[in-house]
């Protein structure tokens, strides 16, 4: 059935700065964010709550979900990979939190 309905999810300020080969200044994915949210993207995936460690990119997620300027109607969210992303990603306000498991432990750890 064709109802006529697309909805574009934005996912750039995640997926596409996590590969980067330099660490972003969170100030630059505000920028990015606010940006995105003027374009009129009603969901973007701002962010990613995993070890810094890991992911460099993704450090300082929770004050970009801070500093973002929210639009009316915008759904903001957040990528978690376990329960302490999880509970970073609420205290955060994340309007949604998208959880990935893995069949492999090791790639869970």
């Amino acid at each position: 059935m064709d109802n006529g309905f697309c909805e574009i999810f934005e996912v750039g300020p995640r997926d596409g700065l996590q590969n980067e080969n330099r660490e972003i200044p969170v100030a630059e994915k505000i920028a990015l964010v606010d940006m995105l949210t003027r374009a009129g993207f009603s969901r973007i995936e701002v962010a990613s709550f995993v070890s810094p460690r890991w992911v460099p990119q993704m450090a300082g997620s929770a004050e970009v979900l801070e500093g973002i300027t929210r639009g009316e109607g915008v759904r903001y969210a957040a990528l978690a990979p376990n329960l302490r992303g999880y509970t970073e990603a609420v205290a955060a306000k994340a309007d949604e939190i998208a959880i990935f498991a893995s069949a492999s432990e090791g790639f869970s750890q």
